[in-house]
């Protein structure tokens, strides 16, 4: 695990995760299908970013068709009014450490990621001068944004799922981590969660973690993060809040690859519309019955 002690305990800035949502087709293939989202998400990143005047920086780095997202992104926030968008196109680690590249992200807004591969973002930014301007912005800065969908949202963490089988669920092994970016060190991040099934191997990597919070989210589904503790839910879809703190059996270290395992008192939070949760008193405030949704 990181151990990232630069993050005050409570960072001013803004995160939302999305659980993405393909745009179009069904097939697995990145090139027939944009890992999108919806513009009522997409509303709500605009508005915490300051409105329709705000510097959007789309970064496509962990997709495998970069300019298609990127002018998918561009002409998505323009439906919504957004003229200021930049496609920063990183595919290198030297990229992420040019001063065109760095000072973009000095002067957004809000950095808005892609989906695609998790590990491409860790691979080609983590650790360089780009990610620490990042880390210093969203420590130090009310009313700056990190939003990401899908990929962009599992590389958040610290602990990061990198990968894994929905089919073999509740099996060691079935999981894969690796270092995230480090900006919510509390939480393990999983997107597509319920049209994929991954309940399984979100449980695996709580069960490896058990003092971090897993969170599981379903497409068109994100949540805003404030001060690095105060989660709100938006979207249509639901957010699964995994808390391992109080396990009665966990046989994860015991156990070889391969085995079933044994999770036993697993507290499970099912949340939607306007919910919300606080990471630090690992508490839930439900929207009343009769209140509008966001």
């Amino acid at each position: 695990m990181n151990n990232n002690n630069n993050l005050a305990f409570y960072p001013k800035g803004t995160l939302i995760p999305i659980g993405g949502n393909e745009d179009k087709g069904i097939e697995e293939n990145e090139q027939y299908t944009l890992d999108f989202i919806e513009d009522g998400i997409l509303y709500h990143v605009v508005q915490e970013s300051g409105g329709t005047n705000a510097h959007i920086i789309v970064i496509p780095t962990a997709s495998s068709i970069p300019i298609e997202v990127g002018e998918n992104y561009i002409a998505a926030f323009a439906t919504l009014g957004c003229k200021n968008v930049t496609v920063l196109d990183i595919r290198t680690k030297e990229d992420s450490e040019k001063k065109s590249s760095i000072d973009l992200i000095r002067k957004a807004n809000c950095i808005m990621f892609s989906g695609g591969n998790q590990s491409k973002i860790t691979e080609k930014i983590g650790g360089s001068t780009l990610h620490k301007v990042l880390i210093e912005r969203y420590k130090s800065e009310a009313g700056f944004v990190i939003a990401g969908t899908s990929a962009g949202a599992m590389a958040m963490s610290d602990e990061m799922i990198s990968g894994g089988s929905a089919t073999e669920s509740f099996i060691k092994g079935a999981v894969r981590m690796r270092n995230g970016l480090g900006l919510i060190p509390e939480l393990i991040i999983d997107t597509h969660f319920i049209k994929r099934g991954r309940f399984g191997r979100q449980s695996e990597a709580i069960a490896k973690f058990p003092h971090l919070l897993g969170i599981g989210l379903a497409e068109d589904t994100g949540v805003i993060i404030k001060q690095g503790t105060h989660c709100t839910v938006i979207g249509s879809g639901m957010a699964i809040i995994f808390d391992g703190s109080s396990l009665k059996h966990n046989n994860e270290k015991l156990l070889e690859e391969g085995i079933p395992m044994t999770i036993a008192n697993m507290t499970v939070h099912v949340l939607s519309n306007s919910d919300m949760y606080d990471i630090k008193s690992r508490t839930v405030s439900v929207l009343p019955i009769e209140a509008p949704f966001i």
